[in-house]
């Protein structure tokens, strides 16, 4: 098992042992309206208060433009948390949002098989 600090807790057997709803105290709504694709970076400016490990996580992920969906793999949570971590990070002026492409279908075939190709070459 990790010590007290280095990450979340994790335990070979069982997996992480905070659960991914204790990581957004409870919350299942970001105050900001964020999809899958939406784009989030890094604003430079400084957030105010606490933050907890994941949400240091996630801003480090942001540097450049990345999908929620993507930042939802690297921290190994359920989106619906990872959009909750992300809105109280533009909430406080961290981060800034841009909505997916209108013209990107996300039932277009040749994007569905880009991903796809994505995936067996991760595995």
């Amino acid at each position: 098992m990790a010590a007290a600090g280095d990450g979340p807790w994790l335990d070979d057997a069982a997996g992480r042992l905070v659960r991914p709803y204790t990581v957004s105290n409870g919350r299942t709504r970001p105050t900001t309206a964020l999809d899958l694709l939406s784009q989030v970076m890094a604003t430079g400016a400084t957030p105010l208060g606490y933050l907890g490990p994941e949400h240091t996580q996630a801003l480090e992920l942001c540097r450049a433009p990345v999908s929620v969906a993507e930042i939802a793999a690297h921290l190994k949570l359920p989106a619906a948390v990872t959009k909750v971590l992300l809105s109280d990070l533009v909430d406080c002026g961290a981060l800034t949002t841009k909505p997916p492409e209108s013209h990107h279908n996300p039932t277009d075939r040749s994007l569905l098989e880009a991903v796809l190709d994505g995936l067996r070459r991760q595995l």
